[in-house]
């Protein structure tokens, strides 16, 4: 459905074919001109090519992921040898609600859905 016509410059303007499908025509630098001082009859025919240029190439400060802003999230210190989460978010922002066995005190064990880490006390023992 697409046809590429090459005129001259590698000048582009997008035109509607039958109303339904896009095609890009590239066109001489003298045809680009008579086209934007054309009246167009469908609002959305000619594309301005200013829009498509290349932003500068300067380095944009990257987010850190949720992986490493979880990893800064302290490990909580439960009371016995179950914890649940649910996200810590009020509402129905968090995820559904889980229990973590804590049955290692040595090390402590993390939730699947966001990542919070739980431990046992170390003064709880086994009863």
């Amino acid at each position: 459905m697409f046809k590429l016509v090459r005129l001259g410059a590698s000048t582009a303007s997008k035109t509607r074919v039958s109303g339904l499908v896009s095609a890009t025509r590239f066109y001489s630098k003298e045809i680009k001109n008579e086209l934007k001082h054309q009246e167009s009859s469908e609002s959305g025919d000619l594309v301005d090519l200013n829009a498509f240029k290349q932003a500068p190439n300067h380095p944009t400060p990257r987010p850190l992921a949720a992986i490493d802003l979880i990893a800064k999230q302290p490990v909580r210190i439960v009371n016995g040898r179950k914890a649940y989460c649910d996200g810590e978010v009020s509402g129905s922002s968090g995820h559904p609600r889980v229990y973590i066995n804590l049955d290692n005190p040595n090390s402590p064990a993390t939730c699947l859905y966001c990542g919070l880490r739980f431990q046992q006390a170390h003064d709880h023992g086994h009863h």
